[in-house]
């Protein structure tokens, strides 16, 4: 299974979707999807001494115009784990531009989360929150000589904007074809008849 290309969006794009989670919060191994391969490498370890503010990874059957999935960045009470899917709700737009290009991140909470259920948008998220996620993205890369600059926020109506332009732009590129859908459970083989005993 591929990771980008097999799994929906989500349940109800994109009001609810899907997160494959590559980087957990609090982590600096900056885990990645293998695109070719469709399993997770470990891309580099952050050269700066700050950590991910969320847990990070990126929404199925998107496409950036950097060319990969687009990015989401779940605020989570406890973190999970690489490979994990989240169901989320967007909550803001996150607007970055790095050497040079915009690199757009999707702002969500878990809906599975109790902490999360009164977080709709980015005025329910506390202030400290947003200035921690902008201050990681404008400094994380600045060891590696990266500049990266920040463009602030946007809400919730921007980020569901951003994911169905997202999702177009992957249906043009990748075309229509639908996510695999879970193999059926098989049924056990039929146990050989017992040969009758002799009298």
């Amino acid at each position: 299974m591929h990771y980008w290309h097999d799994l929906p969006t989500g349940k109800n794009p994109p009001e609810v979707v899907d997160a494959v989670i590559e980087i957990p919060t609090n982590e600096r191994n900056k885990y990645e999807l293998d695109k070719d391969h469709g399993v997770f490498r470990l891309d580099r370890v952050l050269h700066s001494a700050v950590h991910y503010p969320g847990d990070y990874g990126f929404l199925p059957r998107t496409l950036g115009d950097d060319g990969d999935p687009l990015d989401v960045l779940v605020i989570t009470t406890i973190p999970v784990f690489t490979g994990c899917l989240v169901e989320c709700r967007p909550i803001g737009l996150f607007h970055l531009i790095d050497r040079g290009r915009s690199d757009e991140k999707v702002l969500a909470v878990p809906t599975g989360d109790p902490f999360a259920e009164d977080i709709h948008g980015l005025g329910d998220v506390p202030q400290h929150t947003l200035k921690e996620i902008e201050h990681f993205f404008q400094v994380y890369k600045d060891l590696e000589g990266v500049t990266t600059r920040t463009r602030g926020f946007e809400g919730a109506e921007e980020a569901r904007a951003a994911i169905l332009q997202a999702m177009e732009l992957y249906r043009k590129t990748y075309g229509p074809k639908k996510p695999r859908k879970p193999a059926k459970p098989s049924k056990p083989a039929a146990k050989p008849a017992k040969a009758a005993k002799k009298r």
